[in-house]
C-alpha cells in the first residue's frame, strides 16, 4: 500500500511537470524572439553584415520575383548608378556612358544600349551602391543577339575597392543566345566557365536567371529551376550587383563571343527587375 501511494505521488508529479513544459517553451520562445537572443547565422548578407536565423530552403524550384531589389519596370533605381565616362580597357572595346542606361516606358524596362560616335563605341553598365554577400540573386532580362556583344548579370568586387577580385557571372554571348555562360572568379582566379543550353532564344523574350551563392557552393537557375552547381574554390567577398552590355575587342573575344561587325544600331539588352534574398 505504501509503495502504491509512492508510485501514485511520483506519477502525479511527472504529470504536473509535463503539463507546464509547453508553457515554459512558449515563454522561452517569446522572450528570445522579442529580445533578439536567437542564435545568429554567421553568413554575411548585404555589406557583409550577419543575418539572423536559419537560411531559407529555396528548394528545387525558386523564383526571385518576390524579392525585387530594384523594380526596373517602374524606372531607374536609387540603389543603383550607371558607370560613366571611363573604360575597362582590355577586351572591352567601349567607353561606359550614363546616357546608355535608360528607362523605356513603352517596354517597361531599363535598356542598356551600345552606340557609336566619332569612331568611339559607347556602352551601358549599371551597378549597385551597396555590397551584397551570400544569397539568392536573380534578374529578369532579355539578352542582345549580335556577334561580339556580351550582355550580363553578375556580382563583382576587386582591387579598386580594396578587395580581392571575386565575381559570379551570368553572361550571354551574342553569337548564340540559345546558350548562357556561367562563370566565377575567386581572388582573380577564373576558368570556371560552363555553357548551358537554354532550349529557347534569350534575345526573344524576358526570362528569369539567377544564382544561389552559399559559402561552399554556387547554384545557377533558369526560370526558377536549378541547372548547374559549382563547389570548388567558391568566392567569399561581398560585391556589387551589376548588369552591362558591351562590344568586345576582336583580337581578345573572337573565339569567345564572336566578332562585332560594327553595324549600328544595336538592339539593347533589356531588364525588368533585379532580385536579392540574403541567406
Amino acid at each position: 500500500m505504501i509503495m502504491t501511494k509512492k508510485i501514485e505521488r511520483r506519477i502525479k508529479s511527472i504529470l504536473r511537470f509535463a503539463a507546464i513544459v509547453p508553457l515554459l517553451a512558449a515563454i522561452l520562445f517569446c522572450f528570445s524572439s522579442c529580445f533578439g537572443f536567437l542564435v545568429p547565422d554567421a553568413r554575411p548578407g548585404e555589406s557583409g553584415t550577419s543575418g539572423g536565423g536559419t537560411p531559407p530552403d529555396l528548394g528545387g524550384d525558386y523564383s526571385g520575383a518576390g524579392d525585387k531589389l530594384a523594380d526596373l519596370s517602374e524606372g531607374l533605381s536609387p540603389l543603383f548608378f550607371p558607370s560613366g565616362q571611363w573604360s575597362n580597357g582590355g577586351m572591352f572595346d567601349c567607353v561606359w556612358t550614363p546616357e546608355n542606361v535608360a528607362y523605356d516606358r513603352a517596354s517597361a524596362s531599363v535598356k542598356l544600349s551600345i552606340t557609336e560616335k566619332n569612331g568611339v563605341k559607347y556602352a551601358g553598365e549599371y551597378r549597385s551602391h551597396g555590397f551584397y554577400g551570400f544569397g539568392y540573386y536573380s534578374v529578369c532580362m532579355k539578352a542582345v543577339k549580335k556577334s561580339g556583344v556580351v550582355s550580363s548579370f553578375f556580382t563583382y568586387t576587386g582591387k579598386s575597392e580594396g578587395n580581392p577580385w571575386d565575381e559570379i557571372d551570368i553572361e550571354f554571348l551574342g553569337k548564340d543566345t540559345t546558350e548562357v555562360q556561367f562563370n566565377y572568379f575567386t581572388d582573380g582566379v577564373g576558368e570556371h566557365e560552363h555553357i548551358h543550353s537554354l532550349g529557347f532564344d534569350a534575345s526573344e523574350d524576358f526570362h528569369e536567371y539567377g544564382f544561389k551563392w552559399e559559402r561552399d557552393k554556387i547554384t545557377w537557375y533558369v526560370d526558377g529551376k536549378p541547372v548547374y552547381c559549382a563547389t570548388e574554390d567558391i568566392p567569399q567577398t561581398p560585391g556589387r550587383i551589376m548588369i552591362n552590355a558591351w562590344p568586345g575587342r576582336e583580337e581578345d573575344v573572337k573565339d569567345w563571343s564572336g566578332v562585332f561587325d560594327g553595324v549600328f544600331p544595336v538592339t539593347p539588352a533589356e531588364y525588368k527587375w533585379i532580385g536579392y534574398k540574403a541567406l
